[in-house]
């Protein structure tokens, strides 16, 4: 009988400790957005996207601008934007960037613990995550740019995709995996 007793409390003791982790299934999102871009941003962000050094050059050829508490999303397309966010307990290994036409990395803090995505200009909230306060790296994907036949007015037929995966992490430099370039 006290194996019986013994055995219980340690089962229960372990669900609960193994019930700690956490796991978000990945967010949908779909939003009209101007000037080929769109924001991932702390809901207290103080960075500033009109400042000369957010698209810089390098920021600009990365498709990927950041601040310390907002990045900046280059799109191919100028209107409806599609994609998904997941937050990861560690990146994604062995990715194929066959997949993909760009992929980007980058880090964000995000102390208050809410995540938004953006629009441009207006900054809208499209999509609010929760997540443990904290410094992440963000890591996108773009895909299925060269669908966009003009960069600068919107069309239903424009098919580009965004996937953002975002995991804890201390490095916040802007890392390129693989370049676009139109063909």
């Amino acid at each position: 009988m006290k194996n019986l007793i013994l055995l219980l409390i340690c089962s229960i003791f372990f669900s609960c400790s193994n019930n700690k982790k956490t796991t978000m299934k990945t967010q949908l999102f779909k939003f009209y957005t101007q000037y080929n871009q769109f924001y991932v941003a702390d809901k207290t962000a103080t960075g500033n996207t009109g400042s000369l050094n957010f698209w810089d050059e390098k920021a600009f050829n990365a498709r990927l601008a950041l601040e310390h508490d907002i990045i900046g999303i280059s799109t191919q397309s100028y209107g409806n934007i599609k994609g998904e966010i997941e937050v990861l307990e560690k990146p994604s290994v062995n990715v194929d960037l066959q997949k993909y036409d760009h992929v980007v990395e980058g880090g964000i803090q995000i102390p208050s613990g809410e995540l938004q995505i953006l629009n441009s200009p207006d900054n809208n909230v499209e999509l609010t995550v929760n997540v443990n306060p904290g410094n992440y790296r963000v890591r996108v994907y773009s895909s299925n740019l060269d669908s966009v036949e003009e960069d600068d007015e919107p069309h239903d037929t424009d098919a580009d995709y965004y996937r953002i995966e975002l995991w804890k992490s201390d490095n916040n430099e802007r890392k390129v995996l693989k370049q676009y370039n139109r063909n």
